[in-house]
């Protein structure tokens, strides 16, 4: 079931490298690489690494080194951070980093910038970055885009070098309050989309109202981000969604987020009453279940948010079964790759089919 609001809306993937539980960091950050690939010849548009520090589940902690590697890896599909956290650098540092990115594969970067700061004080002082740096990403925002125009800044004879002249399209990935400051910046929108629609509607409109043309970009864009998952059975998307949602249940219970436990390890477990009350609501406002049923829900969610884009964020211990999802998705929404077309290696919905497609990223085919 491909309808029209899918078919002319682009579709693209984050992916935050995360571990797997009994795997090494760096076996994530080669499938992150090999992932991207394989999104590449699906059709996806972008495909998005991001930054988290001393994470024991999430591999991803330094996104423009890691996205150098992605670019390298693909030929076609745009890359680029989801993103890099403003007050944990200098300007000047994340302007020279993505000038270097830009000019080495142009045409192909984007900016994706949070406002986060480290999930413990210890995290935080290390980086040098206490909770209040975050009110200063407005400021941070006007810095770094000074120095890709040269525009006025605090260090005029400073100059971001190759970055001053290039055009890297920057994103700003905000709560419902964070869309006025992207509006201000005249940054595109990148805003959860899945879960509390009523406070994301209003936000997305008041973004749009609010925005301010600049050299990033001449008219607002909307970016959806969250969770799709898409099986044979609504059961079964279900499942790929429980390793994720436990992670978010523990961290919120024993303050450490762990590596992706397997759906049925974890269905077993016995839990207390706030574990599995936590574990419950992570399982709640995602789009998941049949192609017909994800195909419908998106589908409402795009017409009432007038999104330009939908950036899928899942993530599952079961990656076979993942890598299948973001297959049936991209048929679906009719995109122009293998899955798209119905031809050519790995485009069946079967795990025969997804197999022989890993297989030939695996070898750089």
């Amino acid at each position: 079931m491909t309808t029209a609001a899918l078919r002319t809306t682009r579709f693209s993937v984050l992916d935050r490298s995360r571990t797997r539980q009994g795997r090494d960091p760096g076996e994530a950050l080669r499938e992150s690489v090999r992932f991207a690939r394989r999104a590449e010849a699906l059709g996806y548009h972008r495909f998005w690494v991001s930054e988290h520090h001393s994470v024991p589940g999430v591999a991803g902690s330094a996104p423009t080194v890691l996205a150098a590697a992605v670019a390298a890896a693909t030929s076609r599909i745009r890359v680029g951070t989801g993103g890099v956290m403003l007050p944990n650098h200098r300007t000047l540092v994340v302007a020279e980093q993505f000038g270097v990115l830009e000019s080495l594969f142009p045409g192909r970067i984007d900016m994706g910038l949070g406002r986060s700061v480290g999930f413990t004080d210890g995290i935080r002082r290390a980086l040098g970055a206490e909770k209040g740096a975050m009110a200063d990403f407005g400021e941070q925002l006007a810095e770094l885009a000074a120095y890709f125009t040269d525009g006025p800044r605090a260090h005029p004879q400073v100059h971001a070098r190759p970055a001053e002249g290039l055009r890297v399209p920057a994103f700003v990935l905000a709560n419902e309050a964070g869309a006025d400051l992207a509006a201000a910046a005249g940054a595109a929108l990148v805003i959860g989309g899945l879960r509390g629609e009523e406070r994301t509607l209003a936000a997305v409109a008041r973004y749009r109202a609010a925005f301010r043309p600049s050299a990033w970009w001449d008219q607002p864009y909307v970016v959806i981000a969250g969770n799709v998952a898409v099986a044979g059975t609504t059961e079964a998307a279900r499942r790929l969604l429980v390793p994720e949602a436990w992670a978010l249940a523990h961290s919120r219970t024993h303050g450490v987020f762990p590596p992706l436990a397997p759906a049925g390890e974890i269905e077993s477990l016995e839990m207390t009453g706030r574990e599995r009350s936590l574990y419950e609501e992570g399982l709640r406002g995602h789009v998941h279940g049949t192609e017909d049923e994800v195909a419908a829900a998106l589908e409402g969610l795009i017409e009432r948010s007038g999104a330009d884009e939908v950036l899928v964020t899942t993530s599952s211990y079961d990656r076979e079964g993942l890598l299948d999802s973001y297959a049936r998705l991209a048929r679906l929404a009719g995109l122009p790759g293998r899955a798209g077309t119905g031809s050519g290696p790995g485009a069946g919905s079967g795990s025969e089919g997804l197999r022989g497609g890993l297989d030939q990223v695996a070898h750089g085919a």
